[in-house]
């Protein structure tokens, strides 16, 4: 007869978040060296010493109401799991997630079901399943806003209609039963899948409750709503430098490299995102080199590593509030 495999706690985790944390500090002191040279260092000092500040500050504003937008959806998932706990540790545990936003298409996030097993006793695997309907939600959104936004490009419509119809299938493929299986049994079937698919059908089953089609409806909508936010913020930001872009555009320059910088599983899609956004600026956009690389460089700050900082605050504050519960206890 077998142990039981022992939970993993935030303690186990943390050993090697330190390790992680200063990896991609790293590469992203290095994408933001390889950007400052790409953009040119004196024409890049130019263009944000001319720069609107106060345009950076209401990106970061937009930022942070996506942050606001994706814990609703967060805590409406706690509810259908019939999780429930204080609304202000709920927020701390949610945003601690956040340190792992760094980690390949943020999987690590799946640490907020440490913190919940370790501060409430929440067994891991009922949570857990929390983290994959908030990748599969927020794939929807950013899907349809790169459609949305391709309608800025000359052949736009057909990209539009792609995109939609891609959304679609997998929308019903989780909502409907029935066409879930059948895509299970062809993945089965498939050489480079197959390995995985017991994985994929445990996934699914672990979902059901999460991808009932009202709860999978909220969640894209929110998803949506949040995700808009930052393409919104990367507007105000590369206004600041004075750009002529427009709503679709912008919604294309971020959404569409998030997508590649995440399928890339590069940490916090780092590098990948970064030269994918700026090369969109500049082509769709049409803005300067130095004021696509200068934007991509803020939107950056303002959209992965304000999250990260929040992350270790909100990480610090659980780690607080866990070690006075136990001295009171």
């Amino acid at each position: 007869m077998t142990a039981e495999p022992t939970p993993p706690t935030t303690a186990t985790v943390s050993r090697g978040l330190g390790r992680q944390l200063t990896i991609a500090t790293l590469i992203g002191v290095l994408v933001f060296a390889a950007l400052s040279l790409y953009g040119d260092v004196r024409a890049l000092a130019a263009s944000l010493g001319r720069y609107h500040w106060l345009s950076f500050v209401g990106g970061l504003a937009l930022a942070t109401a996506n942050y606001a937008i994706r814990f609703l959806r967060w805590e409406a998932y706690l509810s259908l799991l019939e999780v429930r706990i204080g609304r202000l540790e709920s927020a701390r545990i949610f945003l601690a997630g956040f340190v792992m936003s760094i980690t390949p298409g943020k999987v690590g996030e799946v640490f907020k079901s440490v913190l919940l097993h370790e501060s409430r006793g929440v067994p891991i695997a009922r949570t857990a399943p929390i983290v994959v309907a908030e990748r599969l939600t927020d794939l929807f959104a950013l899907v349809l806003l790169t459609a949305l936004g391709a309608l800025a490009l000359p052949s736009g419509a057909l990209v539009a209609a792609g995109g939609a119809a891609v959304v679609g299938v997998l929308w019903l493929a989780c909502a409907w039963r029935p066409l879930g299986e059948l895509g299970l049994r062809v993945a089965a079937r498939l050489p480079l899948i197959r390995k995985i698919a017991p994985k994929l059908r445990e996934a699914y089953d672990a979902l059901q409750v999460l991808v009932r089609p009202r709860a999978l409806g909220v969640a894209t909508v929110l998803a949506l709503a949040s995700w808009f936010t930052e393409c919104v913020a990367l507007l105000l930001i590369a206004r600041g430098f004075g750009a002529d872009i427009g709503w679709l555009e912008s919604t294309f320059a971020y959404a569409a490299p998030t997508i590649v910088g995440a399928l890339a599983m590069m940490p916090g899609g780092l590098g990948v995102t970064e030269a994918g956004m700026t090369g969109i600026l500049e082509e769709v956009a049409h803005m300067s080199t130095a004021d696509a690389t200068a934007t991509t460089l803020l939107v950056r700050l303002a959209t992965l590593w304000w999250a990260v900082l929040l992350g270790v605050i909100a990480l610090g504050a659980q780690r607080r509030a866990l070690h006075r519960r136990a001295i009171t206890d």
